[in-house]
């Protein structure tokens, strides 16, 4: 460790709040140029120090995160990678969050999934075959019990826990079919989202069940609302995201988290307004 490093970590080892915040401030500045001190600091012997040091480290990566983000926003257009898209909003969800694992367990299953789905050409027997792994096997589910919850709309946690809501299950249905050349698309119903391989509609949030078209419009008829084939379009990466932050949004206003609601409705402005001027 440095001069310099070894000044730092002396500040940062003080009992006084006001000289640890102060420092952290300067440090913040320090690591975005430097980073290799940070690190330094971060793996310290000094508990106090490395925590206050990871504790600065999360911080400019949160920035980093949201910068991306903010980025990806305001450079969308109706069609762009949605999973690069969910990924980089994992970041900002929670910067602390090393993606790469989840992003290796997916090609994992997808790698799995092509071996067996390989040799059938049946769009709903591809289907069948994909419910059956990922609903049955690997027990994705929808979360009833907390449904509005963050974690529902956080890749990472969703991939951990097995369950979400229906638009980022059929993120998961699709991302992991993608890598057996299985393309999934998202529909955007109204009051739930539903997934299509080709001519067969299915449901990932209850297991991959298959839907016929009077299944579907039972779902809109729970809503007092006829089945248009506009409902049944698929959704562009856009609407996709779109509608991913507004379920964030809804989760943040029921548990008043004002500067968290205040950044959705940021991005949620960017993409809707360069949805009009494009």
């Amino acid at each position: 460790m440095g001069s310099t490093s070894m000044a730092l970590a002396k500040l940062l080892s003080d009992d006084d709040p006001d000289t640890i915040r102060l420092v952290k401030e300067q440090l913040i500045d320090i690591g975005k140029k430097n980073p290799s001190t940070l690190q330094d600091l971060a793996n310290a012997g000094d508990a106090r120090v490395s925590f206050h040091a990871r504790d600065v480290l999360t911080h400019i990566d949160g920035c980093r995160a949201e910068d991306d983000f903010n980025l990806l926003c305001l450079l969308a257009g109706d069609c762009f990678d949605i999973e690069e898209a969910v990924w980089a909003l994992a970041k900002v969800i929670d910067s602390s969050v090393c993606v790469l694992p989840f992003r290796n367990q997916i090609n994992d299953w997808g790698n799995e999934f092509l071996e067996r789905v390989a040799c059938v050409w049946d769009n709903s027997e591809r289907v069948r075959l994909l419910s059956e792994f990922l609903g049955g096997e690997l027990e994705f589910r929808g979360n009833s019990l907390q449904y509005y919850g963050e974690e529902n709309s956080h890749l990472p946690c969703i991939i951990e826990s097995r369950m979400g809501i229906p638009i980022t299950l059929t993120l998961v249905y699709q991302m992991v079919a993608a890598r057996a050349a299985m393309r999934i698309e998202g529909i955007n119903l109204p009051g739930h989202f539903i997934a299509r391989h080709g001519e067969v509609f299915f449901d990932p949030f209850h297991g991959g069940r298959i839907l016929s078209r009077a299944d579907i419009e039972q779902l809109l008829a729970r809503q007092d609302m006829e089945l248009k084939d506009v409902h049944l379009r698929p959704a562009n990466s856009r609407q996709f995201l779109l509608r991913i932050l507004a379920n964030l949004l809804y989760v943040y206003d029921l548990s008043d988290e004002k500067e968290k609601r205040e950044r959705i409705k940021s991005w949620m402005q960017v993409l809707t307004g360069a949805s009009i001027n494009p």
